[in-house]
């Protein structure tokens, strides 16, 4: 019978303690919600340098790796083609 009464007793003060969480919980997130909304142009404002960035040194990359495809290229021919007559 006590622990029925201990049960009760643990219920009544956990159910309202639970409920004042969950409503302060939204009441936070409602309270950051502007807050993370002006955040959104910086962070639009971020990716879009990052993309840049990315694109740019992609290129660079590319650039780069043009001119050595032709140096190899320069080289290997004539031992593509001596590979091709002995064939």
């Amino acid at each position: 019978m006590f622990t029925l009464l201990v049960l009760m007793a643990l219920a009544a003060f956990a159910i309202p303690f639970l409920l004042v969480l969950a409503v302060a919980k939204f009441a936070f997130r409602l309270v950051l919600l502007p807050i993370k909304l002006l955040f959104l142009p910086i962070i639009l404002v971020l990716v879009v340098v990052k993309f840049a960035i990315l694109l740019a040194l992609g290129a660079v990359f590319v650039a780069v790796l043009i001119p050595i495809a032709i140096v190899v290229a320069l080289f290997a021919a004539p031992f593509l083609i001596a590979a091709a007559v002995v064939s």
